[in-house]
């Protein structure tokens, strides 16, 4: 296949792969959103004999029968969405190495600063006053009428600043102290500072970062020095944290606590069993009227299983398979640099895990973490970064490598053949000249 070709497919599947999810997460939220019309029944006086009596009005969910209207928070996702198309198509413009940077300096990297950015802005958020509380965590900080969560700057901070650290390489990373352990530094502050507010983004920071650190290059013997210590520190902060603990103990049990720890995976079932094969239909779920917690947010995936059946959860399922898709093509292909195949892999990474994680919670097949569903999940500023980091990757296949050295853009190097077989021989003016010239006719025989 023709490189252009192939680098054609890749992005235009990436692209529509992202918009086919914004477009999903809009009608879902809007569906989830809705809910029964208390209405208002006025009963008539009694006159001369006679009585009016008024009617009740309900809303048009599940058993209504009247218009589907559009709610708040619908309207809120669909102008976000719209943003986040816009952030997505400004993004893939931008060339990911003015990103990444050119030098090795630290100093001089846009990424190593992009880290402490996000580093300072999850230490503002812990600050009262500054980060603003929302059921019991505070995750967010006000900026006039958005909020902004520190945890996706975080998290897209982290897959950039490795992504240049594994491959400059401003210090060498072979040795532990001196190497490794400056490079995970940032991210060790980054993951205790989300940790404590927010442990689910925090161990998915962990995953992609353990990931990449294997991509990239790092010696196993120093992984195996630091995942056991981060896995212990970890546990301990789970069973110090009363309600974390109780979410781990009732996730073995839901049943035994239905009315407490459990309730929300009981929920949650019940929307997948009730969606079966086919589903209700768009709007038509019960689960979410009141019954389902975080159905916008946390547990959308189980309001498009009751919906949408299992068709409309394999759809999902498979439009989030096409970031892995895209990225192994990206890194079995040869026009891309190093540098862009590892940011390529981590953001892949990024995306993935946490649909991955979600899905099992509401699935029940982990316990609850409290992590959206990328670019679905009802979200502000959320859904522009991760919009924005996709049109990132979109860049990586669009952005044509520098280049060799002697070699005029027009061209193409040669591929090196490895192995027993021999070289090509290099093309002689001799050569070029007998292919090149003119055939004479030949002259005919004399008699």
């Amino acid at each position: 296949m023709d490189p252009s070709i192939d680098r054609l497919r890749r992005q235009d599947l990436l692209i529509f792969s992202a918009i086919a999810l914004l477009v999903i997460g809009v009608l879902m939220v809007q569906s989830a959103s809705m809910s029964v019309g208390t209405g208002s029944v006025s009963t008539g006086s009694v006159g001369s004999g006679s009585v009016s009596t008024g009617s009740v009005t309900t809303g048009s969910v599940g058993t209504g029968s009247g218009a589907w209207s559009l709610t708040t928070r619908g309207g809120k996702q669909a102008i976000f969405a719209a943003l986040a198309v816009v952030a997505l198509l400004i993004s893939s413009r931008l060339d990911y190495r003015v990103l990444l940077g050119k030098s090795s300096n630290p100093l001089r990297s846009p990424a190593v600063w992009a880290m402490a950015v996000a580093v300072i802005a999850c230490l503002l958020v812990l600050v009262p006053g500054i980060g603003k509380e929302v059921n019991g965590a505070r995750r967010w900080i006000a900026l006039g009428p958005i909020q902004v969560q520190p945890s996706e700057l975080a998290k897209w901070g982290t897959v950039v600043y490795l992504a240049w650290f594994l491959i400059k390489r401003p210090i060498p990373i072979d040795k532990f102290w001196t190497g490794f352990m400056v490079m995970v530094a940032p991210v060790a502050i980054v993951l205790g500072l989300v940790a404590k507010e927010d442990f689910g983004t925090a161990a998915l920071i962990a995953c992609c970062t353990l990931a990449m650190l294997v991509v990239g290059g790092a010696k196993l013997s120093h992984l195996l020095l630091v995942v056991p210590p981060a896995l212990i520190a970890g546990g301990a902060l789970v069973a110090g944290t009363p309600y974390r603990w109780r979410r781990m103990t009732s996730f073995l049990d839901p049943f035994a606590d239905p009315k407490g720890e459990g309730y929300h995976m009981i929920q949650s079932l019940m929307s997948f069993a009730s969606g079966g094969l086919s589903g209700t239909g768009l709007g038509q779920g019960v689960q979410k009227l009141g019954y389902l917690p975080e159905d916008t947010t946390d547990f959308i995936f189980a309001v498009v299983s009751e919906e949408l059946g299992l068709a409309g959860a394999m759809l999902v399922t498979c439009l989030y398979l096409a970031f892995i898709v895209v990225a192994w093509r990206t890194l079995r292909s040869d026009r891309h640099d190093a540098a862009g195949k590892l940011l390529m892999f981590g953001g892949a990474t990024m995306i993935v895990t946490q649909a991955i994680i979600n899905i099992a919670v509401a699935t029940v097949s982990v316990p609850t973490k409290g992590l959206s569903l990328p670019l679905i999940s009802a979200g502000g500023t959320g859904l522009l970064i991760t919009a924005s980091a996709v049109g990132l990757l979109v860049s990586v296949i669009r952005t044509r490598p520098s280049p060799v050295v002697g070699e005029s853009s027009g061209e193409r190097s040669r591929p090196e053949i490895k192995g027993p077989h021999r070289q090509p021989r290099a093309v002689s003016e001799t050569d070029w000249n007998i292919w090149t010239k003119p055939t004479e006719p030949a002259k005919p025989k004399a008699a």
